[in-house]
């Protein structure tokens, strides 16, 4: 029996919003073994729910070649999204189950495009919980919003 050759990678995301819309930012750290990335961006005018998403698909297009990944997240609506809701979605032509057009289906759109090439695990955590890379993801979203900030 063959062995999967392809790494195994973590990735721990997190979103924040100043203002829900407001200024934006996420954090994710991708680890390898004992390497480490740290990743961090942020949106001027955004939900939280959208830097969730981000924080999680900036990790994967950092992914350069097929992995078997684990994605750690405080977010449900990320967890719960790839995991239960958006297999209905797809059948039901991007509505949710209220009839009505699925918010961010942009993201999830790019998310799952990220996805293809890699095995997945979803995993929830509880945030704001003293999970130390949540708590860094959490860091690096806060930082990104500041960072935003003073471009305006």
């Amino acid at each position: 029996m063959k062995t999967d050759d392809r790494p195994f990678v973590e990735i721990f995301a997190d979103g924040a919003c100043s203002g829900n819309p407001g200024v934006g930012g996420y954090g994710a750290i991708l680890r390898s073994g004992e390497k480490e990335r740290e990743l961090s961006g942020c949106e001027k005018m955004t939900t939280n729910n959208r830097m969730e998403l981000l924080g999680v698909i900036a990790a994967l297009e950092a992914l350069k070649k097929p992995c078997r990944v684990r994605v750690i997240s405080d977010s449900n609506y990320v967890v719960k999204g790839m995991t239960e809701w958006v297999k209905g979605w797809l059948r039901n032509n991007w509505k949710n189950s209220q009839k009505k057009d699925v918010l961010n289906r942009d993201l999830w759109e790019r998310l799952l495009k990220a996805c293809e090439p890699h095995e997945i695990k979803w995993e929830w955590i509880r945030g704001h919980n003293g999970h130390c890379e949540n708590e860094r993801c959490d860091q690096l979203a806060r930082n990104a919003i500041e960072k935003c900030r003073e471009r305006i």
